[in-house]
């Protein structure tokens, strides 16, 4: 016999107690289910691929209107704000609707979506800084390269829900005053 006169057969006897077999199959059945459907982790997946970098003279100048007095400087850079947040709505739109629909690939898409971004925030911050560009679009650039930045650091360590939305929401908020400058300049994003 054991140490403390139990035997081995305690433990055995212990579960076959209806009360105690109960308590035990709850918790088991919590702990399962926490496991098996709990909200999927976001995690940057290696084998990945990256996703394609953005290709600026397919921007959306050659396709959208400009007006003929247009300001040089912002046609520049509003076709590559364009192409920047094209990717980068590409990218983040996959990861966010993996999310909110519990997808298990949302890891897959997350990394996808942080490379988008990352690579849309510095198209970004390049044509803020197109020399001759003016203030009052080249801060809302960098204010959204800024928040694209924010955005996939929060993605990347894996913070969901409204503190996320709210970056996004700050990011939109700044590609909208960016539009406003481009239209302004004659051109669009």
């Amino acid at each position: 016999m054991p140490p403390g006169g139990r035997g081995a057969n305690d433990l055995e006897e212990t579960l076959k107690s209806s009360h105690t077999w109960v308590r035990f199959a709850a918790a088991s059945a919590i702990v399962l289910g926490a496991g098996v459907f709990g909200q999927p982790s976001a995690e940057a997946d290696p084998d990945a691929p990256a996703p394609a970098p953005v290709d600026v003279s397919a921007s959306v100048e050659s396709t959208g209107v400009t007006t003929s007095g247009a300001d040089p400087a912002a046609v520049a850079a509003c076709s590559q704000f364009a192409a920047a947040l094209d990717n980068a709505a590409d990218g983040y739109g996959a990861f966010a609707d993996d999310l909110e629909n519990n997808d298990p690939y949302a890891g897959q898409s997350n990394q996808n979506g942080r490379s988008s971004l990352r690579n849309s925030a510095q198209v970004a911050m390049d044509a803020a800084n197109t020399p001759g560009l003016r203030p009052d679009i080249a801060e809302p650039m960098r204010a959204w390269s800024f928040g694209a930045t924010k955005l996939l650091v929060k993605m990347g360590i894996g913070m969901t829900g409204s503190n996320l939305d709210s970056t996004a929401t700050e990011v939109n908020t700044n590609a909208e005053a960016v539009q406003r400058g481009c239209a302004a300049a004659g051109t669009h994003a």
